[in-house]
């Protein structure tokens, strides 16, 4: 190791420049043998081999306020305490998988943390809390170019998925408003469709499942069972002209034991194979 520059009381004290074997070197103030004050640390041979940091110093760390420049050219230019990114700070992104992306917002102990806004290089943008460099906590992600383009998310996020009470709402105008878990729609929730249909009830991995009313814009309801986001089990189909089927469903079609009653007080109870009656039934005129 070498040190070049001013001493006192037989410490570093002053403004001096430290070299490594490895190359690393520090240039900048010194107090009581400690790095302390306005320096630049260059990185030598090793794991950070091509950094940079310009910025203040106390006892050896890097704290205050700060500039660091890695060698794929990410930039962080913000605040430190004891040697790591806390408090305000914005990170710019690099060569590599995350380039031209952006965070400006609170960190601690090097990680994003608290409230701040990322923006990703398509223009989609997340603002909300943070914790240990995760999305988590309530917030905003509006969505960039792309497939989702123009797509917006409100709510709740946990390790950077959708997580808790959340809205989305679609490009086209579509909106679901409910529970998520792990990115999907889970829980309860509402769809609501630009066409005017609308499903409120349980959903499960993003589809219908469990206990859910359909109302169709042309008037007609299904309220009953869903699985796989087909109707499936007990249910009872309403239609606009006054007919109404009480019964068993499978896959979508009405089928098992159920019955048909017409607006015109017709009715057959029985059985029903893919959508229609086949088996044993009674047509009553």
């Amino acid at each position: 190791d070498k040190y070049v520059g001013e001493f006192k009381d037989g410490k570093k004290h002053g403004q001096g420049t430290y070299i490594k074997p490895e190359g690393r070197k520090y240039v900048g103030e010194w107090k009581d043998g400690l790095k302390k004050g306005l320096g630049t640390l260059t990185y030598g041979k090793g794991k950070w081999e091509g950094d940079k940091y310009v910025g203040e110093f106390k006892d050896g760390k890097k704290h205050g306020q700060g500039t660091y420049t890695f060698s794929d050219e990410k930039k962080y230019v913000g605040e430190w305490k004891n040697g790591k990114q806390n408090g305000q700070g914005t990170l710019t992104y690099g060569k590599g998988k995350w380039e031209g992306d952006k965070y400006v917002g609170e960190f601690k102990d090097g990680k994003k943390h608290g409230q701040g806004t990322y923006t990703f290089s398509d223009e989609k943008k997340y603002v909300g809390e943070w914790k240990n460099g995760k999305q988590n906590g309530q917030g905003t992600l509006t969505f960039g170019k792309g497939k989702w383009e123009g797509d917006k998310y409100v709510g709740e996020f946990k390790s950077n998925k959708y997580h808790g009470q959340g809205m989305y709402t679609y490009s086209n105008g579509d909106k679901y408003v409910g529970e998520y878990k792990d990115d999907k729609e889970h829980g309860q929730g509402t769809f609501t469709w630009s066409n005017g249909n609308k499903y409120v009830g349980e959903i499960k991995n993003g589809g219908k499942n469990g206990q859910g009313i359909y109302t169709y814009s042309n008037g007609d309801k299904y309220v009953g069972e869903y699985k796989d986001d087909k109707e499936h089990g007990q249910g009872t189909f309403t239609w606009s002209n006054g007919d109404k089927y009480v019964g068993e469903f499978k896959d979508g079609k009405k089928h098992g034991q159920g019955t048909y009653t017409f607006s015109d007080e017709k009715k057959y109870l029985g059985e029903w194979k893919n959508g229609k009656q086949n088996g044993q039934g009674t047509l009553t005129f």
